[in-house]
């Protein structure tokens, strides 16, 4: 492995890479070698973290569906097991439900590793690693990394004493029947029927839409046994080609085929995962989206009830009117970072500062409670929404009753303008210091003051009357611009004055803002 770039597989709090070659100029950098190496690191960096030898040591490892899973998988068991740590073996399972083995009884694995890509292409792969304590930090992750390029690992038994001999076992288990099991009951108390309490979604008919990815099982394993119907449910088999559509609650083709087959099947509510399940999204009896700021104001509607005043922290793209929307509610709203970790470790840190915070959530379907971990669980976002559907239908109302006085953009778009140069933070650190100056010195345009990330304007003029918020990509030489606008036509005024001030720059590609 010499003059290998470990770095390179480092995606802020995950690892990535590619994985099957055969993608033009996507060199393959994680290889069933390398993953064994990774087992091996994040074994040995556990056993310094707890303080037990590797021997002691219970790691559960999972997968989605994609096509590299299986042999990637089982290398970083070898991985472990070569050092003498114990692996449970889960197969096909959800990233939230690898957190969920380190804290269920029976289980309580030292450590976790989710094997998956998330929404990205099929030749990609990656590791995310869980303890007790939540997802890994970036700091771990440039640790475990760090080890595996020394790629000196001793095996040690129990006493600590170095020996050779020593091989842990690997034990399959099917945990994701465990970990459904735990929201039928959730959902079974929290309903409380009073008169189908086993079955309290009796009646309703969901239709689950898992994009070939490992969120199938909530179809058979949640919903058939609480009653509903899932007639229409669709691309619940793992298929790491993903021959449908891309697994991702933020693609409209994705999201134009589960509103299609709610419509078609007449269906009550309509559920989509993302690959792993750590993300979610869902739609209502009429076939309309509920993701985005309608997910966020939905969902928070729901915690404002159970914890009034609660803070609600999102991203920085968030809109106008889902901030005013949580404060009619009585909740503060806390825009924060880009980052589904960023929201949680802020929403975290509000509690730990005496600020009562219930929810994070991203506008991407990152969403994580209090209640449950701070965990990003897409299955227990959804879960929370039957809880309501089902208690809404008791009481003859409609779920999305609760959002009716949430005010939506006419106009939403955004562009991906790319920086050509190599220093790429430097040059984006620039342009948005030079945006905030040129700002300034436009009458209808204001600063949105406490923003955590890039700059955030408010547009006032009658014929844009929206914002827009230009901010540095978490990983890629790419600025975002984000343009929101009540009124037709508005986010077309408002690039074309910032395409003004764009053009002089070097550096930038703005063609996406002459579409």
């Amino acid at each position: 492995m010499q003059d290998f770039n470990w770095k390179k597989l480092q995606n802020g709090s995950d690892i990535r890479g590619v994985a099957i070659a055969g993608v033009p100029n996507e060199q393959v950098n994680l290889t069933p070698d390398v993953a064994k190496i990774l087992g091996k690191a994040f074994a040995t960096w556990l056993s310094q973290k707890s303080k037990k030898s590797i021997t002691e040591l219970l790691i559960s490892v999972g997968r989605d569906s994609r096509l590299s899973g299986p042999e990637l998988m089982q290398a970083v068991m070898e991985g472990i097991t070569s050092l003498g740590g114990q692996v449970d073996d889960f197969a096909i399972a959800s990233t939230p439900a690898m957190f969920m083995s380190t804290v269920t009884d029976g289980f309580q694995c030292d450590g976790a590793i989710m094997l998956t890509a998330s929404h990205l292409p099929f030749n990609r792969n990656g590791l995310k690693f869980f303890t007790a304590q939540g997802g890994l930090e970036k700091q771990d992750i440039t640790d475990i990394l760090h080890l595996a390029e020394k790629n000196e690992f001793a095996i040690a038994d129990i006493t600590g004493n170095i020996t050779g001999n020593i091989t842990g076992n690997i034990i399959e288990h099917d945990f994701i029947s465990v970990y459904a099991e735990q929201f039928v009951t959730k959902i079974r108390e929290s309903v409380n029927h009073p008169d189908h309490y086993e079955q309290p979604l009796q009646g309703l008919k969901i239709i689950v839409d898992a994009g070939n990815g490992a969120g199938g099982f909530y179809a058979d394993k949640v919903l058939q046994p609480l009653g509903a119907d899932i007639t229409g449910s669709q691309f619940l088999d793992p298929d790491g080609t993903f021959p449908n559509h891309v697994p991702n609650p933020e693609d409209k083709i994705a999201m134009a085929s589960i509103c299609n087959a709610v419509i078609e099947h007449q269906a009550d509510f309509g559920i989509i995962f993302d690959t792993d399940v750590d993300r979610s999204a869902a739609v209502d009896q009429f076939g309309k989206e509920l993701n985005r700021n309608r997910l966020i104001a939905l969902i928070s509607a729901i915690v404002l009830q159970e914890h009034p005043q609660s803070t609600i922290v999102t991203d920085s793209i968030t809109s106008d009117g889902l901030a005013k929307f949580i404060e009619q509610l009585q909740g503060t709203h806390h825009r924060f970072k880009r980052g589904y970790k960023n929201v949680i470790n802020e929403a975290i840190r509000l509690n730990q500062l005496g600020q009562e915070s219930w929810l994070a959530i991203e506008t991407s379907g990152h969403g994580a409670m209090k209640e449950n971990y701070f965990l990003d669980d897409g299955a227990y976002l959804v879960s929370k929404l039957l809880i309501e559907l089902a208690k809404s239908k008791l009481a003859g109302k409609s779920l999305t009753d609760l959002i009716a006085d949430l005010q939506e953009p006419v106009e939403s778009e955004e562009f991906r303008i790319k920086m050509l140069v190599e220093d790429f933070r430097t040059l984006g650190d620039r342009v948005i210091s030079d945006l905030q100056a040129f700002a300034t010195t436009q009458t209808d345009w204001q600063i949105v003051p406490n923003n955590y990330e890039g700059i955030r304007v408010s547009c006032t003029a009658e014929d844009e009357n929206g914002w827009f918020l230009l901010r540095l990509s978490l990983h890629d030489p790419v600025m975002p611009l984000n343009i929101e606008s009540n009124v037709k036509h508005g986010v077309t005024k408002i690039a074309n004055r910032l395409l003004a001030f764009f053009q002089p720059i070097d550096g930038l590609d703005i063609s996406a803002l002459h579409k």
